[in-house]
């Protein structure tokens, strides 16, 4: 069995003295693990960071083996985000969310592109944290957990939705929400396709996505929302993003 196909490094972990098995994200067979060896090299350190985008083969025995990944880099956008504290934390957050939440070897092309936008623009702080928010919301879509935020849960008109129902995950308007404001959670209006980020957005858009990914996905499988997504959110909060 073999493959070849660019991709992102996910997570490594070490593995013995000298090899590593990395997690990576492709287009089409999804997420991955595999055994590289010599992966702890001085050549290959480098190359085996989150957010680098490489070149994998795999080979194994047999499809359920784990497989040898011969990995040659492409581009080495790791050490640029390594420099600034947020880019870096919104990095951590997203691989840990994918490694956490998503299944092994389900190709899920539309994540992968969301996943490859956000990372191309890490860089630019005024531009992140909205995608970022996307990502989670896309993250649900993958994992069978889709928010649907097109119409009113309870009248089905298109107008005015600025609450989600916890319940269901789909948008409520503006007066059927009203007598139930404190069960509801807050519609940001950029992922209803409203405008600009406004003050409070980003804060609402990840509270939103937390709650389903908390109740829907990692409750199921008996895990926590991971540290490094709790760190970004610290993170940004410190840094007045809201």
């Amino acid at each position: 069995m073999e493959w070849s196909e660019d991709g992102f490094i996910l997570g490594v972990k070490p593995h013995g003295e000298t090899s590593a098995i990395i997690n990576v994200l492709t287009r089409k067979q999804g997420r991955h693990a595999g055994l590289v060896r010599g992966g702890r090299s001085r050549r290959l350190r480098p190359v085996l960071q989150a957010g680098n985008k490489v070149n994998l083969r795999w080979n194994a025995r047999l499809s359920e083996h784990l497989g040898n990944f011969a990995v040659e880099a492409i581009d080495a956008k790791a050490a640029l985000l390594m420099e600034d504290g947020l880019s870096l934390a919104g990095l951590n957050a997203m691989s840990a969310l994918i490694m956490s939440a998503l299944p092994e070897r389900e190709p899920h092309p539309r994540l992968y592109d969301v996943y490859e936008i956000l990372l191309a623009n890490l860089h630019d702080i005024d531009l992140w944290p909205a995608l970022y928010v996307r990502f989670e919301i896309g993250l649900l879509e993958a994992v069978g957990y889709g928010l649907d935020l097109s119409s009113c849960a309870a009248t089905g008109v298109r107008e005015n939705l600025t609450h989600v129902s916890p319940r269901s995950g789909q948008a409520v308007c503006q007066q059927s929400a009203q007598p139930y404001l404190d069960r509801m959670l807050a519609l940001p209006g950029f992922l209803r396709g409203a405008g600009q980020v406004q003050d409070g957005d980003i804060t609402a858009g990840l509270c939103l996505s937390e709650y389903f990914l908390k109740h829907r996905v990692f409750h199921a499988i008996n895990k926590d929302i991971p540290p490094a997504r709790k760190r970004l959110v610290e993170v940004l909060r410190a840094a007045d993003i809201r």
